[in-house]
């Protein structure tokens, strides 16, 4: 896990080296200025020239200067280093994501990978910040400090045996028992995520139905949940402060008072006040290296969590990938499913697809229809490799899709979702999606053959109009049509329209397949329809039930022979042709 997180450092390898060496000066100064002072401060009690004295605090000024350079620097080079790593492992996460099949996102909600773009990589460049900066500087302070203290204190500092191992205990019980709570609020991140995607999609739902009021108390019960888990967390780790000065003021008092007493019938040659000053100051340090150390040891537990869930997203290996020698050329748009069955993951019990056989030469239009969950959509996304067919294979310009170079195949089959989305931006950039080297013509003449140019011109802004994103300051024909002229100016080898004329009247969706025939009469079309008219003139109609191919024929052909399509027939137009 660590070592595929730390691929993402990339080029900010140098500045996280750089911080740790900032760090490794800034110890060594801090930690020789007490002796340098005790040193200072027994010579002018024994009465020492003005001279050395002013010699050896500029000695002091000069490496407090230094050891600010150094801390200051290195929050710098620790900033760069910690925000690089952090954009790199978002874009790796993001690029991993776009080489997932169907099958790899149903794995994880889209929720949960918002989350681990978010939070969880947040949660690791702040790891990543510590542990380049105060996991290197706490534990070399604590080494430093404890060796200094016993050779300037030397009875003084067994102090130190009572005050560091009751306060790493103590740490380690508060990080033992606020860990759970901690690593409990990821996942309930991930639902308070949810209820926010669920309600902003589907905010015309919620205000149709009147159901703010319900959403809202979904969405506060949801951040309830997280509150109360931090809460509990936040006040285990709250006796961090107690505990840390318990410890500290016993250590003050202890070497006073023992230190003093020494001092004083010693006169000065067993303890002088020079080290009980010194002792003071490593005294404080060593506290606050285990303080920190047990704030690194918190985050780095509750950052654990987060590496774990974004070391998932980047192991998940895509079911689909491109073979070692792919198919870069495209011959032609004919179809053949041969004994095709699928089913959506190695654990469902069923074939979403069972048996599917179909031969379809170029330039054919094929309608299909069939009830909901009958599998039609399922059958048109094998084409494009969206999934992969459990058994038997799907061949595309008579090679098998799986030999085919992922990016030349998807290229040659543009598909029309019945939901397709539109994306913020003029309408021209939504069309150019299809083509990005589309002339304002070509734009233009798609946006008519799928009936678009009457409304697009209708705009103020005619084809600069503006789109929101999702395509909410259109209706839901007007999207539809947009997004089929976005399929259009690809001129794709297949095409493939998956209910997308549903929003649009019977007239237009007649004129749009009419359009079809002028543009692209090479390609080979795919219908999914509900309705029979926007079938019943395809070269092939093919009726599904329960994932399998009910029957396939023509349109006359059906009437006589499919009960399913003589039922639909009947209940669409009442038996009469001219409806």
């Amino acid at each position: 896990m660590i070592k595929k997180l730390s691929g993402s450092i990339g080029k900010y390898k140098v500045p996280a080296i750089l911080t740790m060496l900032l760090m490794v000066g800034e110890v060594v100064i801090e930690c020789y200025i007490p002796f340098l002072t005790a040193d200072l401060v027994n010579r002018i009690k024994a009465g020492t020239a003005i001279e050395n004295v002013i010699s050896t605090g500029s000695i002091l000024i000069l490496l407090a200067i230094f050891s600010l350079s150094f801390g200051g620097v290195a929050a710098f080079t620790a900033a760069k280093a910690s925000t690089g790593f952090a954009k790199n492992l978002r874009r790796d996460v993001f690029n991993k994501i776009q080489t997932y099949s169907f099958e790899n996102i149903d794995k994880f909600s889209s929720a949960s990978l918002v989350t681990r773009l978010t939070t969880d990589v947040s949660n690791v460049q702040m790891a990543f910040m510590m542990i380049i900066r105060i996991a290197i500087r706490s534990p070399l302070m604590l080494v430093f400090a404890i060796i200094m203290a016993y050779r300037m204190g030397g009875a003084l500092a067994s102090t130190f045996v009572v005050v560091v191992p009751l306060l790493a205990f103590g740490l380690f019980l508060i990080g033992k028992f606020a860990m759970p709570a901690f690593r409990s609020v990821f996942k309930k991140y991930d639902k308070l995520n949810e209820s926010i995607e669920e309600n902003v999609r589907a905010m015309r739902v919620v205000k149709g139905f009147s159901r703010e009021e319900y959403e809202k108390e979904k969405f506060g019960l949801a951040a309830d949940n997280i509150c109360k888990d931090f809460t509990k967390a936040e006040r285990i780790v709250a006796f961090n402060s107690p505990l840390m000065q318990l410890c500290l003021y016993f250590n003050m008092i202890f070497i006073l008072m023992v230190g003093s007493k020494l001092t004083i019938t010693s006169k000065g040659t067993l303890v002088d006040v020079g080290q009980i000053s010194a002792m003071m100051t490593y005294g404080m340090q060593i506290l606050m290296s285990l303080m920190m150390l047990s704030m690194i040891y918190v985050m780095l537990t509750m950052s654990l969590e987060s590496m774990k869930r974004i070391s998932e997203v980047l192991s998940e290996e895509s079911s689909l990938t491109n073979p070692k020698e792919p198919v870069t050329v495209l011959k032609d748009g004919s179809v053949v499913f041969e004994n095709v069955s699928l089913k959506y993951s190695k654990n469902a019990k069923e074939d979403a697809l069972s048996q599917i056989n179909l031969s379809i030469q170029p330039g054919m239009t094929v309608g299909i229809i069939g009830g909901t969950g009958s599998g039609k959509s399922t059958l048109v996304q094998l084409i494009p490799r969206l999934y992969d067919a459990t058994q038997g294979c799907v061949k595309v310009g008579g090679i098998d899709v799986r030999e085919y170079d992922l990016r030349v195949l998807r290229d040659q089959v543009a598909m029309v979702l019945q939901k397709n989305l539109l994306f913020a931006g003029t309408i021209k950039d939504n069309i150019r999606w299809g083509n990005e080297h589309a002339t304002e013509e070509e734009i233009i003449e798609a946006c008519k053959l799928a009936q678009a140019d009457g409304f697009i011109n209708s705009f103020p802004e005619g084809y600069d109009t503006f789109i929101e994103q999702g395509g909410t300051n259109v209706s839901g024909g007007q999207k539809q049509r947009l997004c089929i002229a976005r399929a259009l100016i690809k001129k794709p080898k297949i095409l493939i329209l998956d209910d997308s004329t549903s929003a649009v009247d019977t007239k237009t969706d007649s004129l749009i397949r009419e359009g079809f025939l002028q543009y692209i009469p090479e390609t080979t079309k795919f219908i999914i329809a509900q309705r029979i008219a926007s079938v019943k003139d395809s070269d092939m109609i093919i009726v599904m039930d329960g994932g399998k191919i009910h029957m396939a024929g023509t349109h006359e052909e059906l009437l006589k022979n499919s009960t399913i399509y003589q039922e639909v027939y009947e209940q669409q137009t009442g038996g009469r042709e001219d409806a």
